[in-house]
């Protein structure tokens, strides 16, 4: 029998870059009372996800993410231009990026696999499908696929 609390794993570092509040909130409600401890930090564009990743000015005491939810929709530095950073750089590059996006354009979709996303996402219009995708990216990343240590 298993003994091990909720409380007494260590929690999933999950990085959401998102612009849009509702998503935010559609996303923090994917994760609630799920079985997996977690902690949901949000980058509202790129240069906020670059600055929590490389720990600069107050994300300074920032946790290394497990999984990385990507938008590509963002403002200011695109999402594609976040992913091709993080999956250039050795520091960043086995933590799995998600993109989770509204763009269901070829383009998008291609540029994201070549710039090495674990996989893409189209967001769905309605609520509880919205939070249902979510909790089954939460699901596989976060319970079947075993991710580096780090």
């Amino acid at each position: 029998m298993n003994n091990t609390k909720k409380d007494d794993i260590k929690p999933f570092e999950v990085l959401l870059i998102e612009n849009n509040p509702v998503d935010v909130d559609l996303t923090r409600m994917a994760f609630e009372d799920r079985a997996l401890p977690y902690r949901l930090h949000v980058a509202k564009d790129g240069v906020e996800a670059m600055s929590f990743l490389h720990r600069k000015g107050p994300f300074a005491d920032a946790p290394r993410p497990d999984l990385i939810l990507l938008e590509i929709r963002i403002p200011g530095k695109s999402g594609l231009e976040v992913l091709a950073e993080i999956k250039g750089d050795v520091d960043f590059n086995q933590i799995p990026v998600v993109i989770l996006t509204s763009s269901k354009t070829d383009r998008d979709i291609q540029r994201s696999y070549s710039l090495h996303a674990n996989c893409y996402v189209v967001k769905p219009v309605d609520l509880d499908e919205y939070i249902g995708s979510v909790q089954r990216i939460e699901d596989f990343w976060l319970t079947h696929v075993k991710l580096p240590s780090l």
